[in-house]
C-alpha cells in the first residue's frame, strides 16, 4: 500500500513538474566594438603584439559556448577599432545604440565589448548618458583570444552572467574585468601588461565567481537614470571640444593655447600633486578664462586622491573648477556634457562635485 502510494505520488509530482514552464533566461545583447579581445596575435606566444579588432561578433560568442547557459545571447557589430582611435562621433554612436537597445522590453542587458585603452571613458560616459536601470556592463581583455591564457573568454562568460542577472539592476554602467566588478566611474586601466590591469581607489562594487555576482558597496554618485545628461537631447556626432594639458616641470603656455586657436571650449590641466598649476602659467589660463571664456578645470595627473578646490590655485577667485576625484581623460568627458548645457563656471562645479 505504502509503495502504490509513494508510486501515485511520484507520477503525480512528475506530471506537476511538467505542467510548470521553464525558467525563462533573460536575453542579452553583446555590442562589439573591437580591441584587443577582438585581436589575433601572429602566434600563441604572442600575448602583447598583436593586431586589435579583427575577430567578429559572432565567432567571440561562439568561442564562448557556456554564456548560452546563462542567457539568451545575440551579437550586433557596433565597430571593429581599435579603443585608443575612439573619438566623441564613435562615442555617441555606442550610446544611442545602447540606449536603443536599452528601451526594448526583450532586452536585459547589455554587455560591449571594447579595447582596455579607452574603456574607462566610454562606460563613464555611457553612464552619463544612457538612462536605464538595465545593467550595462563593458568589458575587455589584456590578451588577444590567439594567446596562450586568453583572458578574454571568460572575460566575457562573467560579463554576460553580470548583463544577465537582476541583481546588477540600478547600478550603473559596470565594468568587468578579472572577476572584479567596477563601477563605469571610478574604474581606471592602472597597468598596461598585467591580466589584473583595472583598479579603483575606492574599490570593486563586487566581484563575481561562476557566474554568481557577490556585491559590496554601491556608487555614491548620479547616474543613468538620475543624471541630467541624455544621449537622446544630444544631436550631431560631436561634443564640445575639449582638451587635456599634462602638468610638468618646465612648462610652456603654447599648448593652452594653441588648444584656445583651435577652439577649444574648456582646457583639463592635468595637473602635478593637487592639480598644481605653475605660477608662470597661471596668466596664461587666467586669460584664457577672462577674455577667450575658456573653462579651466583642474585634474591631476596622480593615480589617487583628489583635487582640492581653492587649495593650491584660488578657484573661486579665479573662475576655475575643481575636479574633484575624476582623472583628466574623465574630467574632459564630464566637462563636455556640461558645456552642452551651460558655460556658468558655479554650475559646471556643481556637476563635478554631483557625478
Amino acid at each position: 500500500m505504502l509503495t502504490k502510494t509513494v508510486k501515485s505520488l511520484g507520477l503525480a509530482m512528475g506530471l506537476l513538474a511538467c505542467s510548470l514552464p521553464l525558467y525563462a533566461k533573460n536575453n542579452v545583447v553583446v555590442v562589439a566594438t573591437g580591441g584587443t579581445i577582438a585581436g589575433a596575435g601572429a602566434s600563441s606566444a604572442n600575448s602583447a603584439t598583436y593586431t586589435a579588432a579583427k575577430v567578429p561578433v559572432d565567432t567571440l560568442i561562439n568561442a564562448v559556448p557556456q554564456i548560452k547557459d546563462l542567457a539568451n545571447v545575440t551579437g550586433i557589430q557596433a565597430l571593429q577599432i581599435a579603443s585608443e582611435s575612439i573619438t566623441d562621433k564613435e562615442l555617441l554612436e555606442i550610446a544611442r545604440q545602447v540606449n536603443e537597445l536599452v528601451k526594448k522590453p526583450s532586452v536585459n542587458g547589455v554587455v560591449i565589448t571594447h579595447g582596455t585603452d579607452t574603456l574607462e571613458e566610454t562606460a563613464f560616459f555611457l553612464n552619463l548618458v544612457v538612462h536605464t536601470d538595465k545593467p550595462i556592463v563593458l568589458v575587455g581583455s589584456m590578451r588577444p583570444s590567439t594567446a596562450l591564457s586568453a583572458d578574454g573568454p571568460l572575460n566575457l562568460y562573467s560579463a554576460v552572467a553580470l548583463a544577465a542577472s537582476d541583481d546588477a539592476k540600478n547600478k550603473g554602467v559596470m565594468v568587468l574585468m578579472n572577476d572584479s566588478i567596477f563601477a563605469a566611474r571610478d574604474v581606471t586601466k592602472g597597468i598596461n601588461i598585467h591580466t589584473n590591469a583595472f583598479v579603483s581607489q575606492w574599490g570593486a562594487l563586487g566581484t563575481l565567481v561562476e557566474g554568481k555576482p557577490y556585491w559590496f558597496r554601491q556608487s555614491a554618485k548620479r547616474h543613468t537614470n538620475a543624471s541630467e545628461f541624455n544621449i537622446e537631447n544630444i544631436k550631431g556626432d560631436a561634443l564640445p571640444t575639449v582638451q587635456i594639458v599634462y602638468g610638468s616641470d618646465s612648462m610652456l603656455p603654447d599648448a593652452y593655447e594653441a588648444y584656445a586657436k583651435a577652439g577649444a571650449k574648456a582646457i583639463i590641466n592635468a595637473g602635478t600633486g593637487n592639480g598644481s598649476v605653475p605660477k608662470y602659467i597661471v596668466p596664461t589660463l587666467q586669460n584664457l578664462h577672462d577674455k577667450n571664456g575658456i573653462q579651466i578645470i583642474r585634474s591631476s595627473r596622480v593615480a589617487q586622491g583628489f583635487v582640492l578646490r581653492d587649495a593650491e590655485q584660488p578657484d573661486s577667485k579665479y573662475g576655475w573648477v575643481a575636479a574633484h576625484d575624476l582623472n583628466p581623460q574623465k574630467a574632459r568627458l564630464l566637462a563636455a556634457l556640461a558645456l552642452t548645457k551651460t558655460n556658468d563656471t558655479k554650475e559646471i562645479q556643481r556637476m563635478f562635485w554631483q557625478y
